[in-house]
């Protein structure tokens, strides 16, 4: 199919710079590539028949490396020292 249709891991190498000057930066297609990644991500991992524990906790995980991200500066102030 044409090169804009195509999912990002069916891109090569080569036509990445194509692809991404066809991608639509708008706020509105900012919006729909979130929402097409999450619906894409929900149908892979939450919505099966026979799910494990995978989708929800790369939920939690990714949660947990956000905090700690945003928390980072914090935490690093309030590190327990050796010399003080």
């Amino acid at each position: 199919g044409p090169l804009s249709e195509r999912p990002l891991m069916e891109v090569r190498l080569g036509e990445l710079h194509t692809w991404i000057s066809t991608c639509n930066f708008s706020p509105q297609g900012l919006l729909g590539a979130v929402q097409r990644a999450w619906s894409s991500y929900c149908a892979k991992y939450i919505h099966v028949r026979q799910g494990g524990p995978a989708g929800i906790s790369m939920l939690l995980a990714g949660y947990c490396l956000l905090s700690y991200g945003w928390n980072y500066q914090h935490l690093k102030r309030h590190r327990w020292r050796k010399y003080h």
